[in-house]
């Protein structure tokens, strides 16, 4: 296999293929210290596993028409290169420089010459009756590209089994994915390592979180919340993660193990009384029962002896890519500033991990250089990176698309770093994103003086939400030069629906989208609060950053292709998710209103108001539940879909619901990963508000001043905490049909010959219209 591959790389070169390179990057700079960061599989081996994505992606048939083929050897060092030739069979070949590339070459294949699209929410995947003839070659501008960010573990994977992970390692692949964190199992290794070291089971259960808040458990934001975690928990992780290696593995995926960051358990003191820990400072209120685990000094000898039993227990289990993820200062600020301290701090933790693989290579979130800037100066954070060999450490940038630190950190002193979109926080939905800055800043910092840029990466705190924004960001990989946005939105839609015939009303929406919720360049933080989706308040003020009557008007145009595309599974959930954002958006100018009207003591007009913006949750309701990708249901099935008995069904379903609304006992983030799905609308923000609506008319109708204290305490006993122990079972199948509910919505929120905000509903819309003129 492997002399039959370099002998079609050589046909490939000689036949005249169209090849298209990118400029030199900085990551030949790095060969020395990054060249043994490659798959460790066979190249028959890895065009086997991409064969398998071929197969589950186009089925057994269609699939016969692509011949998939590894070479390594056929391009740059420090960089990915696919060849795409159609054979005198009719077949495509595709030749990558490893599985991962090889299904990469296949996705540009599909989706450049043959209208394909692949996403979160599903595929179009309508194939030509005759292949289109291309001889092309493309090669990556870096030598990564990078995914997850380790609260995705949480806010989106937390509950997925092995058919949820095969799919997304798919689609890891399909969008040359190269570098990916694979954290599952790790609490089961630490339990062994812990009660090897005299730790009793109730002080390891009273470390751990639930599963639905292991990562800030594994970042020492907090400690036991959620759980604990039974061993069937732990036998079932290990047994995933086994087969998440494997596949990835066998496709040329390098996975980001865990190593050692120093939280450990309060108990560590009882057993090593004279060990140098640190309290934790308290993290975003949580009490002492839950906040606050130990810090173990990195220059400890105690830290290096913990540090190496559990990577050489993890590497014993799982085996090695020698790429480990470690973040000791995660919204967690260092006790001191001195320079001395921060450099030991540094080479220690990276030798806990070069003493068991002196080949590891720390890769290390830079969340912490933004989130603590006060702290994390330049002379600090100098001092604290170049602590590690440079080379042997590589920094996410994690938001680069809206804070970047590379430039004020001097490209981070000579460690490589990766460009990274986070876009998304605790996997909330809302339209999102900033296409232009994307669009030109990862070619601004690849080509910047002194760019020690190895990479570029997706860093969502959540997925399945914006993947218009995410499909971009992919193409950062490959493309030499920013491209026409205008055009791009209108392949997107094409590509999206299919049946590029009478899509005029879809491009014209998707445009002009790019011209309103994909055209953020603030520097306010994006974190999900909307009406529908906050505690009630009277001190809310909504923003946007968009036109929102130019939004509400593609929405309707969006629906004016409803009869051509109605059968379009992937037109069906934008309907909802377009129905859904303009809800939102007129709840917010409901709000506006009501509270204006509450100041002004105008009863009836409250009245009107109040009574709007709960049929609006009505209306949001219905719409959501039109779509199984909307549905409360489905996250709470997942839940306890891995239990084993009812005490695990009952503790798991409260982690899904709690993660969701209160995160936390109390609320201490609450409703910081709220989603709007049906079910949640139903039966948590609307009594919320219904509360809250009720409480101002009281206070209207009777003169008396509004006891925010009281209602915050009624909406948390009987709507907040009720909701999260509930045990009540939601749809897992999706009601009514999506165009035709949205179709009355629109028909009852919006006249496209009147002004958005000179609209309403229903009866209401007379009233409405007469209080503006």
């Amino acid at each position: 296999m492997l002399i039959y591959s370099l002998l079609v790389s050589i046909v490939f070169f000689l036949s005249g293929s169209l090849t298209v390179f990118c400029n030199d990057t900085n990551s030949n700079v790095f060969q020395n210290t990054l060249s043994h960061i490659r798959p460790r599989i066979s190249s028959e081996e890895q065009a086997n596993a991409a064969a398998g994505v071929v197969e589950r992606l186009l089925g057994p048939e269609r699939a016969k028409n692509f011949v998939m083929m590894v070479n390594p050897n056929f391009t740059s060092p420090g960089k990915d290169s696919f060849l795409i030739k159609k054979n005198s069979m009719g077949q495509v070949e595709i030749l990558g420089t490893s599985g991962v590339v090889a299904a990469w070459g296949l996705h540009y294949y599909l989706k450049t010459y043959c209208n394909v699209h692949i996403s979160w929410e599903g595929n179009q995947v309508e194939l030509p009756d005759i292949l289109p003839d291309v001889r092309v070659k493309i090669s990556s501008n870096d030598r990564f590209r990078y995914y997850q960010n380790v609260c995705t573990l949480g806010y989106t994977s937390a509950w997925w089994q092995w058919e949820d992970w095969e799919k997304n390692i798919d689609w890891m692949a399909l969008n040359g994915i190269n570098l990916a964190l694979a954290f599952t199992g790790q609490e089961a290794i630490w339990q062994k390592v812990y009660l090897r070291l005299n730790f009793t089971m109730e002080e390891i259960n009273e470390h751990f979180g639930g599963p639905g808040f292991l990562p800030w458990s594994r970042m020492g934001n907090m400690r036991g919340f959620g759980g604990p975690l039974n061993s069937n928990w732990h036998d079932k992780s290990i047994r995933l993660q086994h087969r998440i290696l494997e596949r990835m593995r066998a496709l040329g995926i390098i996975p980001v193990l865990p190593a050692f960051a120093g939280h450990v358990p309060r108990a560590l003191l009882k057993l090593f009384p004279k060990a140098n820990v640190t309290k934790s400072a308290v993290w975003n209120n949580f009490s002492d029962k839950y906040c606050c685990p130990y810090l173990l000094e990195p220059t400890d000898p105690l830290f290096k002896q913990i540090g190496q039993q559990f990577l050489k227990t993890y590497i014993e289990e799982f085996g090695t890519d020698h790429v480990y993820n470690c973040d000791t200062f995660n919204e967690n600020e260092p006790y001191t500033s001195e320079l001395k301290f921060l450099r030991n701090i540094g080479h220690s933790i990276f030798e806990a991990m070069n003493s068991v693989d002196s080949k590891a290579i720390w890769l290390m979130q830079g969340w912490l250089f933004y989130h603590d800037s006060v702290f994390w100066t330049e002379p600090r954070t100098r001092t604290f990176l170049t602590s590690v060999p440079l080379g042997r450490m590589i920094v996410l940038d994690l938001q680069s698309e809206q804070f970047p630190q590379y430039k004020r950190l001097n490209s981070y002193y000579g460690q490589p770093f990766i460009w990274c979109m986070l876009h998304n926080f605790g996997g909330t939905l809302g339209m999102f994103g900033s296409a232009e800055i994307i669009n030109h800043r990862v070619f601004e910092a690849r080509n910047m003086n002194g760019s020690t840029m190895v990479g570029t990466g997706l860093t969502p705190e959540g997925i399945n939400q914006n993947y218009v924004i995410y499909e971009l960001m992919n193409e950062m990989a490959y493309r030499k030069k920013p491209v026409n946005l205008d055009k791009w939105f209108e392949n997107f839609a094409n590509r999206r629906y299919g049946d590029i015939k009478g899509n005029e009303h879809t491009v014209t929406a998707w445009k002009g989208f790019k011209n309103t919720v994909y055209n953020f360049s603030d520097t306010r933080r994006i974190r999900g609060k909307y009406v529908i989706t906050i505690r009630p308040n009277l001190n809310f003020f909504p923003w946007r950053w968009y036109n929102k009557d130019a939004f509400i008007y593609y929405w309707y145009v969006l629906l004016q292709a409803r009869d051509l595309k109605r059968n379009s599974t992937l037109y069906r959930h934008d309907v909802v998710d377009v129905t859904r954002q303009a809800l939102q958006l007129i709840a917010d100018e409901i709000y506006t209103d009501l509270i204006e009207s509450f100041n002004k003591k105008n009863i009836d007009l409250f009245k009107q108001n109040a009574k709007l913006l709960l049929a609006l949750f009505d209306d949001l309701e219905e719409i959501l539940a039109s779509s199984e990708d909307f549905l409360l249901g489905k996250w709470l099935k997942m839940a306890k879909d891995l239990a084993t008995d009812d005490e695990e069904e009952i503790l798991y379903e409260y982690n899904a619901r709690n993660q969701i609304t209160l995160w936390g006992p109390l609320g201490e983030i609450r409703d910081y990963a709220n989603k709007q799905w049906s079910g949640i609308v139903a039966d948590y923000f609307k009594p919320r508000w219904a509360i809250f609506l009720n409480e101002l008319e009281t206070s209207l109708t009777t003169g008396t001043r509004v006891n925010t204290t009281r209602i915050n305490k009624r909406i948390f006993e009987n709507v907040e905490k009720a909701f999260t122990f509930s045990r009540k079972i939601y749809p897992t199948k999706a009601t009514g049909d999506s165009i035709d509910i949205a179709e009355r919505i629109l028909s009852e929120w919006y006249d496209p010959h009147l002004p958005f905000h000179k609209t309403s509903r229903h009866n209401y819309k007379q009233y409405w219209s007469n209080s503006y003129y």
